[in-house]
């Protein structure tokens, strides 16, 4: 009679890991860039890195314009887009608050007569238009409206 061994079992595969390549795909470029920088805000860090978007670049200008940032650069061969973040001397971060409007499941529209105001004009809303990425308080002076893109305050 043949003896059966009892080390047949199946011996159990290990899966190997394959290195990351790049970011992850994001369903919403421009809601990831807003947390990166509320995260790194709230972190202390002076800077964050977000993958680069012509989108991104014209919101990051406008941040810089309206005093929100120290500035911006782009780094890895025009890969990514390096954000320093701005601090008052107690080191508070200068945005106390970021939010995302319109978002791909609901896009939200704002005609010029209809633009709304951010903390009663100090904070700012960022619209994209015909015109290209513009505030809010742009918009109303050239008579002109677009999609809501975020609010910064």
């Amino acid at each position: 009679m043949a003896q059966r061994n009892s080390s047949n079992k199946k011996s159990k595969l290990t899966r190997t890991k394959r290195p990351r390549l790049g970011t992850p795909a994001v369903s919403d470029p421009i809601a990831d860039m807003l947390t990166r920088i509320r995260n790194a805000a709230m972190a202390k860090h002076l800077e964050v890195n977000v993958p680069v978007s012509k989108m991104k670049t014209e919101i990051a200008s406008i941040l810089l314009r309206e005093g929100y940032i120290r500035g911006f650069q782009l780094v890895d061969r025009g890969r990514q887009l390096r954000i320093r973040l701005k601090y008052d001397s107690r080191r508070q971060p200068a945005i106390s608050g970021l939010k995302r409007v319109s978002r791909p499941g609901r896009r939200v529209y704002a005609r010029h007569e209809e633009l709304p105001r951010v903390l009663g004009g100090l904070g700012v809303a960022i619209l994209s238009t015909s015109q290209g990425v513009v505030t809010a308080k742009d918009a109303t002076h050239k008579g002109i409206g677009g999609e809501l893109v975020g609010y910064i305050w």
